[in-house]
């Protein structure tokens, strides 16, 4: 069972993008939602918002440890963010993957845009940037640099953890959700 965390963002297109996949999920608001989760979806947003509420409904420290024991894990945009081991100017939350975020890289809402690029081995694949971050830093070199725009890195592997800078869940392409869902759990 996948779980999407659904406290703020862009849950629902997740959901619908598993829904084309025929994919069983659950959405995540609070602590008992996450019984059963074979693997978790962190959605694009605001994640100063994401993680006050990770903190007011409990669910930082469960999410946190999930993710440490090896749970494969999803993070576009805001996701990435709440990932990272370390965020310019901003303290950890989740953590797990080793790299140095900067948040709203791309400035302002007006900043939004798209590409057409290569995602690991899967090419032609549509990104949509919205008030993007991108990994300033890898932190190991086991880590995976998957696409680079623009001369930044914009999504990354680290084992069992995806991270993405952009929206895939924004587009019709769903390879990457099919790719994030062939993950061992």
């Amino acid at each position: 069972m996948v779980g999407i965390l659904a406290v703020q963002g862009a849950f629902a297109e997740h959901a619908q993008m598993l829904d084309r996949l025929g994919a069983a999920y659950t959405c995540i608001r609070q602590k008992r939602d996450l019984v059963g989760i074979e693997r978790l979806i962190l959605p694009g947003g605001e994640s100063t918002t994401q993680r006050r509420l990770l903190c007011d409904l409990g669910l930082l420290v469960p999410i946190r440890e999930m993710i440490a024991s090896g749970m494969p894990v999803m993070g576009t945009c805001a996701g990435l963010i709440l990932l990272a081991d370390e965020v310019a100017d901003e303290e950890r939350c989740l953590g797990g993957l080793p790299v140095r975020v900067r948040r709203n890289a791309y400035g302002r809402q007006l900043g939004s845009f798209s590409v057409v690029g290569e995602i690991g081995s899967i090419n032609d694949y549509p990104m949509r940037f919205i008030r993007a971050p991108y990994v300033e830093t890898v932190l190991q070199p086991d880590v995976q640099v998957l696409n680079i725009t623009d001369g930044r890195i914009t999504a990354v592997q680290y084992k069992h953890i995806l991270g993405l800078a952009f929206h895939p869940e924004l587009t019709e392409d769903d390879r990457l959700h099919q790719y994030f869902l062939s993950f061992s759990a």
